[in-house]
Parts: C-alpha cells; structure tokens; sequence
C-alpha cells in the first residue's frame, strides 16, 4: 500500500502529465477548480491553477494548446525538455533515455508517436516510479537526469510568452511543483 504523501506525489505528477500532454476537458477543469490545498508555496500555485481553471473555457484552452505547443510549421514553445538541454550537437539524450526506460522496464505505448522527452512522459514515468514504490535513489536520479534542468527553461518560455493565459499557471504550478521536488530529493 503507498503512503497517502506519496500516492499526492504521484497524482500532482500525473495531472501534470496529463495537462502537457493534452489540453484539459470541462470536466478536468472543474475538477481542478473545485480541489482545495491550504498553505504557501506549492499551494498558492495551486489556488492560482483552480482560478484560472474555473474561469477557463474549454475551447480557449485547447486553442492555446495548439497554438503554443502544436503550431503549424514550429511550435512557438516546444514540450520536448531535449531542446533545453543539448548544448552539443554530438549529444544523443533520447537514445540515452531510451535506453534508461528500458532498464526500469519502461516503454513507449504503441500508438503513442510523442518522443520520451515530452515533459508529459517524463511527469508520467516519475507518477509509474512513485506508484510502483521505486527506492527514493531511483526516482531522484530520474528527476535530476530528465526533468530538472529542462524544467525552469520549460516554465521561463512558457510564462514569457504573451499568448500562454491557462497554461501560464500550469507552468507555474509545474515551477513550484518541481521545486519542491528538488528541495526534498536534496534533504534525502
């Protein structure tokens, strides 16, 4: 049975998931208008995500989607953490990833045409580490190789960008999520 802490660990990972890879539904975001979480930090990101989910319509969140992370042509923001990480042309991180997945006995879901490093399969392989009850060493390697350093440029280009509204305060959700994540991995 997982701990109540880390069964909330894995399903703030997997909302994340879910909202990178795919806009939000109406039901999604009354779900998330109506969850409640007290405090700083972490939960004033939160009551920033459930008013702004209250207040969002499904269709416009879906065409900021689109427009951001889709596009035609380039998106103007991309969710694939490689482009905010190779500083080399010689550097291979989805073969590298490929190959660590498949060492945690982890593959792409046939169907799925998205490479590993969307963010959303990223938050999604920690929410399978959580949920699986994977030693703590192992998730915080898999945080700090694959989701840390592309996190905060991930967050700066999508709060920079004038047309993000909705996904403005996922990503700063997703800021203050990641950082805590990162604050806890250090105390361990």
């Amino acid at each position: 049975m997982i701990a109540p802490e880390e069964q909330a660990r894995a399903d703030f990972y997997g909302l994340l998931a879910r909202l990178f890879y795919a806009p939000p539904d109406r039901a999604l975001l009354q779900e998330i208008a109506s969850a409640k979480m007290e405090g700083e930090g972490l939960a004033a990101a939160w009551r920033e995500l459930s008013h702004a989910a209250a207040g969002a319509d499904p269709e416009a969140v879906r065409d900021e989607y689109e427009s951001r992370f889709v596009g035609t042509g380039k998106a103007p923001i991309t969710l694939y953490t490689s482009a905010y990480t190779v500083r080399f042309t010689n550097e291979v991180p989805l073969a590298a990833l490929r190959g660590e997945l498949a060492a945690l006995g982890l593959a792409r879901q046939s169907g799925v045409h998205e490479p590993e490093d969307h963010i959303a399969a990223l938050c999604d392989t920690m929410r399978h580490l959580i949920a699986a009850q994977r030693e703590l060493a192992e998730q915080e390697r898999f945080f700090n190789r694959w989701i840390a350093p592309a996190a905060e440029p991930l967050c700066d280009a999508i709060e920079k960008d004038r047309e993000a509204a909705f996904y403005r305060q996922v990503s700063r959700f997703a800021r203050a999520y990641f950082q805590l994540e990162q604050t806890a991995f250090e105390m361990l």
